[in-house]
């Protein structure tokens, strides 16, 4: 009868509570004193537990991290323009329910993507689908589009993801089909949904990176209104840790 009860679980794609009838039946002296509706219950919890499981490892699958980056391990202790206190709100990650943006600025190496990609990851632990470019990489993507008749279908993608992290902004100059590009991208998310977005330029520069003034004014209107700020600052952090090492191996 069990065996059958565990095949139909397995049927119906029920592998947690089928996982945790064959504990049950495996170790039956730690459940004997519990009730019909307690055990029930903890076969419930199992189910639920594992599909949670599958669908953070979906999530993490469908974004593509550059980097293994948690919220749990911003490093406070080096001097970035970042505290506990600036950071408290950002973690919850509300901004995501009222669709709001994030930028991140900064000089090179002071965790601008690492930090991006830790927000990701606490973005997919809370529900939410994720995907992350470098940007420059999208927009070449997005120009094969245009050529291989994708781009419609490129875009509607775009559009769902419930976090776009577009990483290294206003590294190299963009084509008149890119600013157009990327008008069309914060247009379709503009209050739908949050972009992250990384760059070594100040915000106040991004306007001139971008090369057409009407286009600029257009899609940072739509990206920067709304947005929460972060500007790191220090030495870069691959240094730091680098000195560090140096010193422990001297040691």
């Amino acid at each position: 009868m069990t065996n059958q009860t565990l095949a139909r679980l397995r049927g119906l794609r029920l592998n947690g509570m089928a996982d945790a009838l064959n504990l049950q039946r495996e170790q039956p002296g730690t459940y004997e004193e519990l009730g019909f509706e307690e055990r029930l219950a903890l076969l419930i919890d199992q189910e639920d537990a594992d599909r949670s499981n599958k669908r953070l490892a979906r999530l993490l699958r469908a974004a593509r991290f550059k980097l293994a980056a948690t919220l749990e391990d911003i490093d406070y202790e080096q001097p970035r323009g970042i505290t506990k206190a600036q950071m408290a709100t950002l973690v919850t990650c509300d901004w995501l329910n009222r669709k709001q943006n994030l930028l991140i600025t900064g000089p090179c190496g002071t965790g601008k993507s690492w930090l991006g990609c830790a927000f990701g990851h606490g973005a997919c632990l809370k529900g939410y689908s994720v995907r992350y470019f470098r940007t420059s990489r999208l927009l070449e993507a997005m120009t094969i589009g245009h050529g291989d008749g994708s781009y419609s279908k490129q875009l509607k993608q775009l559009a769902k993801v419930d976090l776009l992290i577009l990483d290294d902004w206003g590294l190299e100059p963009l084509s008149q089909s890119q600013r157009n590009d990327l008008l069309e991208i914060m247009d379709d998310r503009h209050n739908q949904s949050s972009t992250i977005v990384t760059s070594q330029l100040p915000v106040s520069k991004w306007h001139d990176s971008i090369g057409d003034a009407t286009l600029a004014d257009a899609i940072l209107d739509r990206l920067t209104h709304n947005a929460h700020r972060l500007k790191l600052k220090g030495e870069s952090m691959r240094k730091i840790r680098a000195k560090l090492e140096e010193r422990e191996h001297s040691g």
